[in-house]
This record gives structure tokens, C-alpha cells and sequence, in this order.
């Protein structure tokens, strides 16, 4: 991959990296702000419900800052946009829908075929 084109990856990862941790830090910020108290318990499980749902979603943020970091590490190592599995190179075109990618479009669906197969037996 051409120097152009990591730097873009880089870049792309950076910025992306930077929003997950800025809403995850509005998140904190927010959940200390609700000190109400709520008479119909209705309303209270609602808020619960939702702040749930918020811990979920940032749960997974952090996983994909992970990711992230590790893609960003692949391309300090000069291992970014090849596959894990077979070693060949992955398209630019996925790597810009999924940067964090680590299998070509060929690994991935028979990845996904296995497991399809692995849950319907």
C-alpha cells in the first residue's frame, strides 16, 4: 500500500478513535448530571432502560478504540491491508468501509459460512 494511502488510514483512524472517545466522555458526563427523582416507576425503569442501552453502545465503542488501536499499530508495522488468513492484500475499497478490517472479502465470507453452517448444526 502507497505511503498516500496510509497516511489517509491513519488519519481516518485517528479522527475516528478521537469521536469515540469524546462521546464516551459526554456519556460520563451526562449519567452524573440526572439526579432527579422520579415518583412514577415507569419513568425511572425508562431511564434505566436507556442508560442501559448508552452502556452497551459505548461497551462496543471501546471494543472498536481497541481495534482501532491495533489497526493504527499495523500500520506502523507495515502490516496494514494485508489478510490475517491468507496473506494477500485487502481492497481498498473494503478497508474504507471497514479500516479496521483484518481479512479480505474472501477470508471474511468463508469465515461467515463456517459460522452459519457451526449455528445450524
Amino acid at each position: 500500500m502507497r505511503r498516500r494511502e496510509l497516511n489517509t488510514f491513519r488519519k481516518l483512524l485517528h479522527e475516528r478513535r478521537h469521536e469515540l472517545l469524546a462521546e464516551a466522555l459526554r456519556t460520563v458526563d451526562g449519567m452524573g448530571e440526572t439526579d432527579e427523582q422520579f415518583p412514577d416507576p415507569t419513568d425511572r425503569a425508562s431511564l434505566e432502560d436507556n442508560r442501559n442501552l448508552m452502556l452497551r453502545i459505548r461497551d462496543r465503542e471501546r471494543k472498536l478504540i481497541s481495534k482501532i488501536d491495533e489497526a493504527l499499530g499495523r500500520i506502523d508495522d507495515g502490516s496494514y491491508g494485508k489478510c490475517e488468513e491468507c496473506g494477500s492484500d485487502i481492497g481498498i475499497a473494503r478497508l474504507k468501509a471497514r479500516p479496521v478490517t483484518t481479512l479480505c472479502i474472501d477470508c471474511k465470507s468463508l469465515q461467515e459460512a463456517q459460522e452459519r453452517r457451526l449455528r445450524t448444526t
